[in-house]
């Protein structure tokens, strides 16, 4: 008995090591993968883009109204169409600093069944990195077509950018360079305190979450300092 007892278990050792070195292949996966992640998810450059943020900046006004949107989504249309006016007023008239956040929301981005909000909100990144004055035509002029069905194909988004004076966006649209970013900006989506909830359109002026009420006094102008 003695004998046997001092008899090298080796397929007990040989599992464990093949546990071990799973294990370490597994951590070294998931490290990669995150390295991937990051890389792939950077925040968008550009002269009117907010690193820390990727908030797209246009305007200089003192006042801040911030706009979470996904291109896909019926109620953002809907809201641009009420908002959009006074809002783009407001950029002219220098009172206030429109800050754009493109997201791609998981449910619509399947919806399409072309990934077009991630490839829309990425467009509209390389825009803003191309030709920074032409950014607010973009982002006015393809809501205002209001994209269903598909979407629009990369190369109807490279013709409405070269529409806008932002010609020198098409390979960037073309390699979706930014799709991965808008992806992850939807965790970034403010919380309603109200509900704990999340989602497009979101309204924040002068960093107060705001209910959207289809008012635009109400909503905007009677938020600002100016």
């Amino acid at each position: 008995m003695a004998a046997q007892a001092r008899k090298t278990n080796w397929f007990a050792i040989w599992i464990s090591i093949g546990v071990v070195i799973a294990l370490v292949a597994v951590g070294v996966l998931v490290v990669w993968l995150n390295q991937q992640q990051g890389a792939d998810s950077a925040a968008p450059g550009g002269s009117i883009v907010e690193e820390q943020t990727g908030a797209i900046m246009i305007g200089d006004g003192a006042d801040e109204v911030e706009i979470w949107f996904d291109f896909y989504c019926p109620h953002c249309q809907d809201f641009e169409e009420v908002y959009g006016p006074r809002v783009q007023e407001l950029v002219d008239d220098d009172a206030i600093t429109l800050r754009l956040m493109p997201v791609a929301l998981s449910g619509l981005n399947a919806a399409s069944g072309t990934e077009f909000s991630e490839r829309s909100g990425s467009a509209l990144y390389c825009v803003a990195d191309a030709a920074p004055d032409s950014v607010l035509p973009f982002f006015t002029e393809l809501f205002a077509l209001k994209p269903s069905g598909a979407g629009l194909t990369d190369e109807e988004l490279t013709a409405l950018a070269e529409d806008v004076g932002a010609a020198d966006a098409a390979d960037c649209i073309a390699d979706g360079t930014y799709r991965q970013f808008t992806v992850d900006q939807a965790q970034e989506l403010p919380t309603d305190p109200q509900s704990g909830g999340a989602g497009t359109p979101t309204l924040v002026v002068n960093g107060e979450y705001v209910a959207i009420t289809g008012d635009v006094d109400a909503d905007i102008i009677s938020r600002l300092n100016g």
